[in-house]
Order: C-alpha cells, then structure tokens, then sequence
C-alpha cells in the first residue's frame, strides 16, 4: 500500500521536531549535530535570530502580490547581487532545478536574437547534477535519474571534467554554451581547476558561446568566497543560485550580463512564486549577515582548518578513508568502507551527514560552525573510523 507521501525518497527513520543552531532535535529526544545542513541549504544552521526576525516581520506584513506588481524586496535584493558580482541583472525562481532551466532557456535565447537560431547544444560534464526537471535532467545525463522518462531532452553532450581539449572538439555549429560547477557537488565535491575555467572561457569567447555557472551548491560563502567563481577569477555570463540563498527558506535565480540577458524580453520567462516579498525579504537577510565584515573570511579560515583535520583523519584511518577533498565547508570523504555504511554508521554516533557519488560522504557543516563545533564532528567521524577498523580486525580473526 503506497504512503500519503509519495514514496520517492529513501528516508531514514527519523523525525525532527527542532533545531537550533548546528543542531537537530529528533521527536525521540535524541539530538544530532548536523554536517548535512539540508544538503547546503541551511547556510546560517537553524532558526538563525536573524532569519527568524526577517520571516516573522515580513510574514506580518506581506506574502505574496503575483510578479504583475513590483517587488521591493526583490529589487533591494536583486541590486546588492548586481553590485556583489559579475552580473547585470537576475530572474528570481523557487529551486535550484529552475535557475538551470531558465538559464538554458535564456541561452538559447541569446543565440536565437544574435542570428543563430541553430545553436542550442549545452555542453556539460560527466558526474555533474543540475536537478531534476527533464532538461536538468538531461543536461545532468545520469542514466539512473534519466530511466523511464522518455526519451531524454535534445541538446546535451557531456564531457570529462577539467579535460578542455574535448570541449574545444565538442563544439560544432549548434553549440550554444557550456553548463559546469566549479565544485560538483553530487558528483563526490570533484573541483575544476582554475586553467580549466580559464580555459572554456576562452573556448566561450572564441565560438560565441555563453559560459554557465551552476553555483546552486558553492554560493552564499559555502566555498570561503560569496561564489566559487571567484577563487579563479573566471567570470561566468549565466549564473544559477539557490541553497543557501535563502538559509532554508525556498528561492533560486538566474543571473546573468546584459549581454547575455537581452533576448529575455516581457514574456519570455515567468514564475508565479519566484522571488515574492516573503522569500526575498528572508534571502535579504541572508545576505545581510554572510556579507557582515570577517563573516566569509571566517568560513575560509575555517575551512582550511577542516580540510586539514580530515586529511590528518585520511592518513590515521588508511583502511577506511581513502581520501579528502573540497574547501570551505563544501568538503568530502571518500571512503574505502561502502559510504552508505558510513552515513549510517555517523548517524547511530548522533551526527548527519549525506552521502554523493564515488563513494564518498559530504562534510557540510553550517557557515556559523565554530571550530569547537567543527572538533565535535571530527571526533564522532574519528570514533566512526575506530569502529570500522574494529569490526575489521574482528572479522579478519574470524
């Protein structure tokens, strides 16, 4: 018998009434220390006093109006994100899934306005994720998330990461950009380089192609920077956001140069929901304190301090870990004992943390942990390992 809810998540037995901080307090009593943070969403943790101030004010005053109306939260927010990055302008959207699909639309847009109606291939990478709608399903290309849904949208190739000799080669006539993630997240925290970037910027400039960011997991500080772009230097013409934009409350966008954005016209593009007073006036006071003086350099010197701890966790547990990788608080384990088992395994030792592809478990603490907190959870990852290598020997003796 199917449940009410819809049975499409693997979900662990666990209910959570609370959270507070780093934390999450289940309806049993038990509380866990979160590495999850909603799967990089919940950027300042949980039930931030700042964030709770913004919600409840705004929610005082005005949810929602329909984008038939001007938006003042939308526009304050729009313009201090001009002013932040490279981009001229944004649409404002629910998920990160809709940031991908409107920019691939805004992409093929620009093609069509500057005489190329032809060009509309996307150029993207194996291991990537961008959500899963059917074009960011197919732009994704994983066969097991593309099975039983048709045959999957036109106009996607892919190619290895950090490997620009093949993009160069993928490029023909309809190509119309190239769609990557400074830091594949999903795909087991896998970086770019800063040549790579550099790279198909250049592939970008010389085809006329637009060059896309997917940034939903690496912006708002999670990396050490606002966005991940941003340690290379490479400036995108498309950008898609979400996760922590809104510290747990749901907006994504697209943002993009005025070049990029002239075919999106009145008409083009729309969003019933997509950055009404409500979620804009939460993600405004997101930005308010990741933008607050020190905050994001914090992560970064934070985050060093993390990526070393784990290495050092590498080298003590050979038979369990086989690697680290990642910056800021975008990191990763890769694990020789199966990850799965390691999820689980964390989670019976109070803390979350979730699991992406080769065989790897993501560290994503909250942007407000401290070191005290970041010790916490290497000490449970650390007692974790130690039982993993006794269950080892035990079995060995057997």
């Amino acid at each position: 018998m199917v449940t009410a809810v819809m049975p499409t998540y693997g979900r662990k037995d666990v209910v959570f009434e609370r959270g507070e901080g780093n934390y999450l307090y289940a309806t049993d009593g038990r509380r866990f220390l979160d590495f999850t943070s909603g799967i990089a969403v919940n950027a300042l943790g949980h039930c931030h006093p700042a964030l709770v101030k913004a919600l409840t004010e705004q929610g005082q005053k005005l949810w929602h109006t329909s984008n038939l109306y001007r938006v003042g939260n939308g526009e304050k927010l729009a313009q201090r994100l001009v002013d932040l990055t490279f981009a001229d302008t944004m649409f404002f959207c629910n998920s990160g899934a809709e940031a991908i699909e409107g920019g691939i639309k805004l992409i093929r847009k620009y093609q069509y306005v500057n005489g190329h109606p032809k060009r509309y291939k996307i150029i993207c990478f194996q291991a990537a994720f961008h959500g899963r709608l059917l074009n960011a399903l197919a732009a994704t290309g994983n066969e097991k998330y593309l099975e039983g849904f048709g045959p999957p949208a036109a106009g996607y190739r892919h190619a290895p990461l950090n490997n620009a000799n093949v993009v160069r080669d993928m490029v023909d006539d309809e190509t119309a950009g190239i769609l990557v993630e400074p830091i594949q997240g999903e795909g087991g925290v896998r970086e770019t380089t800063p040549e790579f970037l550099k790279a198909l910027r250049q592939i970008c400039d010389e085809f006329g192609l637009l060059l896309f960011y997917d940034e939903i997991h690496t912006g708002f500080g999670r990396t050490g920077k606002l966005f991940a772009y941003q340690w290379s230097g490479v400036a995108p013409d498309v950008m898609a956001v979400a996760k922590g934009m809104g510290g747990g409350f749901p907006i994504g966008a697209f943002m993009a140069t005025e070049k990029a954005a002239v075919g999106m016209v009145p008409g083009t593009h729309g969003s019933t929901y997509g950055g009404n007073p409500l979620a804009t006036g939460v993600a405004n006071a997101v930005l308010d304190e990741i933008t607050r003086p020190g905050f994001i350099e914090g992560v970064h010197e934070r985050g060093e301090y993390l990526k070393g701890k784990l290495q050092d966790l590498v080298k003590r547990h050979p038979a369990v870990f086989a690697g680290a990788r990642g910056t800021g608080f975008l990191q990763g384990l890769q694990c020789v004992v199966p990850a799965g088992e390691m999820v689980d395994r964390l989670q019976s030792l109070g803390m979350l943390v979730v699991i992406a592809g080769e065989n790897v478990v993501r560290i994503f603490p909250s942007l407000i942990a401290d070191k005290a907190v970041l010790d916490e959870g290497l000490a449970i990852l650390e007692k974790a390992a130690v039982s993993f290598e006794k269950a080892g020997a035990t079995k060995a003796a057997d």
